[in-house]
Parts: C-alpha cells; structure tokens; sequence
C-alpha cells in the first residue's frame, strides 16, 4: 500500500469528481461539505450518484460514530438509497477495529468492499486487442450503450442505469468514454475525466457474458491513453471494485486505501 498521502487524494478525489457528476446529472442537487462529510446525492435511481464521504483524516472511534450517524441521517432523508464510502486509511486504529459495530449501531450494513489506487503513469501506449473496435461516446445511443453495460455489471435496472447518464452533455464532451464494440455490439466500456491535475478513471463496465477475455483493461487503456493525449497529465486515480483490482496494478496503479460502501439496513 501506499501512503497516507494517496488515500488522502483518494478521498479528495471522490469529492471533486462526484461534485461534477452529480450536478452535471441534476443542477439542483444535494452538494455539501460539512464537517466531515462530503454529500454529493443526485437522488437519482443510479445509486453511485448518491454518496456520501468520510472525510475526517485521523478520525477516532467516537467521531467516526458520530459521522456515521450524520451520514445515515442524511440518507434517511433522500428518496433513493445511495452508498456511504469510507476510505479505512483516514481512520485511527481504534476507528478501524470499531468501525462495523458503529456502522451496524447508525443502522447501516456493509454493501461492498473496493480500493482507491493511483500512479503516475502515463503516458502509455495506445492500446489494442484484436476482438475490439474503440468508439468514444458522443451521441444519446452511446451513452445509453455505456449506461446500459454498468446496469448489467453492478445489477442494476436499465432504468437505474440510464437515469444516471441519459442526455448528459459532460458525458459526451468533457469525459473521455469509450466503448469497446466487438462485431458491432458494445462489451465494455471506460472513461477518463480530469480532476485536479489528474485523469480519474470511470465506471469500468463489461457485460458479464464477455468477461475474462481482457476488454475492461483494453478499455481502461484506451480512455487513459486519449484522455492524457487530450491533456498532457500523467497520474491517474480510481476506485475499484473486487473484480476490477488484479486488473489495474497491469497498467502502473497502485493501492492506497482499502474502502468500504455501507448502505441503509433494510
């Protein structure tokens, strides 16, 4: 693992990307940053675009349950159930070790497990892989395609996936997204988007049925690749899942902070 540092920035990173997510998705949101706590909820039916953030470097165990009850509070009060992330890194010893008693005492439950990592790293070579076309996602029928394979991916609703990026102009134009088409059919698909001096890696999606042939890497290159041709940066952050982690240290990102998503119970 990395250092304090990069779960710093991991964290900070979140923040800054999900501010624009999710007023790029509704103007109007939720866009808070309360003592210890980053709101960033579209109360949309795309449950990544409705979060909150630990953000307390340090926190010991009775602070850390005093934000968690803040933050359960906060979602108590939204239409559409959205993820708590909690960079375990920030935390003091004692935090750690209490933390799923004071999540389960705020009523929350843990929903998955993922990794913030990063790496200066590009740029790289422009990628390819015989099975794959790249296409950048410019018009309403790609980026439902691209809403469309996070829905199969994480078990969402089509609906759920599409309220989250239907008709977003950011998504056209200023996130580098690119689906990977095999004969035609969109598979897999990635974005970059700039943030702070940095390229922030974006829902990584392969339908589940072309799984294991190496596309969501390929895909992951080829946003990484465009996005720092497009900008001249050369680190790059993300959060990954449980399945995206043995892929992206292939590329140069290393881990910082193991994370944690808590939901509402029930």
């Amino acid at each position: 693992m990395a250092g304090l540092a990069d779960s710093i920035e991991s964290m900070e990173q979140l923040a800054t990307v999900w501010r624009a997510m999710v007023l790029d998705r509704d103007a109007e949101a939720d866009v808070r940053d309360l003592p210890g706590l980053a709101v960033r909820w579209a109360d949309c039916r795309f449950p990544f675009w409705n979060c909150v953030t630990l953000t307390d470097v340090g926190a010991d165990a009775a602070l850390v349950e005093q934000r968690l009850r803040q933050a359960a509070d906060i979602m108590r009060s939204k239409r559409h159930p959205g993820f708590l992330w909690v960079f375990e890194d920030l935390l003091d010893d004692g935090a750690r070790a209490a933390l799923e008693t004071v999540a389960g005492q705020a009523l929350l439950e843990h929903a998955f497990p993922g990794t913030g990592m990063a790496g200066d790293l590009l740029p790289i070579p422009e990628p390819d892989h015989p099975d794959l076309e790249f296409v950048r996602v410019r018009t309403d029928e790609q980026l439902r395609a691209y809403a469309d394979l996070n829905s199969r991916a994480y078990g969402f609703t089509p609906e759920d996936g599409r309220d989250g990026l239907a008709g977003s102009a950011l998504w056209k134009n200023e996130v580098y997204a690119y689906l990977g088409m095999r004969d035609g059919v969109p598979v897999t698909c990635a974005g970059t988007v700039e943030a702070d001096g940095r390229l922030f890696v974006v829902l990584v999606a392969t339908d589940p049925k072309w799984e294991r042939r190496g596309y969501g890497e390929a895909v992951t290159r080829k946003a990484l690749y465009e996005g720092a041709r497009a900008t001249g940066l050369t680190r790059a952050t993300l959060h990954a899942t449980v399945a995206g982690s043995p892929v992206y240290p292939r590329i140069g990102f290393v881990p910082n902070s193991p994370m944690r998503f808590y939901s509402l119970k029930g």
